[in-house]
């Protein structure tokens, strides 16, 4: 049964909810009305309401549209990657993590660094001229990989978002996994369930809210990736590495087109929201089942 909020918790609850309108109510007050306005630095003031022609232009937009499908494509298999990743390594490793937690420090080092740091970090092991690991390829197997070429930057760019943000998922479902109650464990083993068998009829199922909330957290921030890539290849040749994020960043502060830029972000917005409405809907529906 859920409570009605008594007056004490709507008081309580003021300051954080006056907080939250005015630091991010207005801006997206603000963004909206620029969205459907023809406005560009010098009449940024004082915007002309123009419908939804930046809408119908970033629709029509083959680049809006190859950035949707780089987006999507990346933040499907990046969060995928992610999840099974965590997933596993939160069950192999959970004993060794239980005696010696001071392993999970390290393993949450990648999560630490600044995804533009991370960038710049491999574009410098990564380049081809003055790059590290081509180098070594080079010199011990006489391999000479682009790894930053069109052909190849969609898989170094997956990998590398992969190393970086597994340590999240692995904290996630590691938490969960510590969580699941030893009578369960033992009363399963008693019947005789143990190993694979175990991990797949008893513990994947109680771990199954923790996969959908990881999985759907990492494709957003897959989604809407922007500063690792563009710090490392920029929108690629041809657009080949052009984020929806990039796409924006691009049309907003490189063609100055204001409209049209806060046009994609309102879609880029809805896309998150949307996931994160699927998400509640599928965890109450769990809740109640």
């Amino acid at each position: 049964m859920i409570e009605t909020p008594t007056r004490e918790n709507r008081i309580l609850a003021a300051p954080v909810v006056i907080f939250l309108l005015a630091m991010l109510g207005f801006p997206a007050v603000l963004d909206l009305i620029y969205s459907v306005s023809t406005v560009s630095f010098e009449n940024l003031r004082a915007p002309e309401i123009s419908g939804f022609g930046n809408y119908r232009a970033v629709l029509a937009d083959d680049e809006f549209w190859g950035a949707v499908s780089f987006s999507t494509r990346f933040g499907l298999l990046t969060a995928a990657l992610e999840t099974a990743l965590g997933l596993f390594l939160a069950a192999f490793l959970a004993p060794l993590i239980q005696k010696r937690f001071w392993l999970m420090a390290v393993l949450m080092m990648p999560m630490i660094i600044a995804p533009s740091l991370m960038g710049l970090m491999y574009r410098l092991v990564l380049h081809e001229f003055v790059g590290p690991l081509p180098y070594y390829l080079w010199e011990w197997f006489r391999l000479s990989p682009s790894f930053l070429s069109p052909q190849s930057a969609f898989t170094t760019l997956v990998v590398i978002e992969t190393l970086q943000w597994t340590p999240f998922t692995l904290l996630l479902f590691y938490t969960a996994y510590s969580a699941i109650p030893g009578d369960i464990r033992e009363a399963a083993q008693v019947d005789g369930t143990r190993g694979w068998r175990l991990f797949t009829h008893v513990e994947l199922p109680m771990l199954l809210p923790t996969l959908v909330v990881a999985f759907v957290i990492r494709f957003i921030d897959g989604f809407r990736v922007f500063d690792n890539i563009y710090v490392l290849i920029g929108s690629g040749a041809g657009g080949s590495s052009t984020s929806l994020s990039i796409y924006i960043y691009t049309a907003f502060f490189k063609s100055a087109d204001i409209g049209k830029a806060l046009a994609a972000s309102v879609l880029l917005f809805v896309v998150a929201f949307g996931a994160l409405w699927l998400i509640g809907r599928l965890l109450k529906r769990r809740a109640t089942a």
